[in-house]
């Protein structure tokens, strides 16, 4: 498919310079300059970290609420301590 794209000059200028390079056409080189872009897009997709982090939102309170817990019990503990 034949398409136009406005590329700043410099941009232009080095990836054509590149693609001589490495004895490619320009179109090659951009072609797979997409395909490696993409590809890191649905990689990206793909890791289980990802798509869990968001998935915890629910968990943050419940962490909170734990932190409190845990805070009051060392401050008991820590004023008890201060008393010998």
């Amino acid at each position: 498919m034949k398409t136009t794209l406005e590329i700043p000059d410099p941009i232009f200028r080095r990836a054509k310079s590149v693609a001589a390079q490495r004895g490619v056409a320009l179109r090659v080189f951009v072609t797979e300059a997409v395909e490696e872009k993409l590809a890191a897009t649905s990689n990206k997709e793909q890791k289980p970290w990802v798509r869990l982090a968001g998935g915890l939102k629910h968990l943050h309170k419940e962490t909170a609420r734990i932190n409190g817990v845990m805070k009051r019990e060392f401050e008991q503990i820590e004023s008890e301590d201060s008393g010998y």
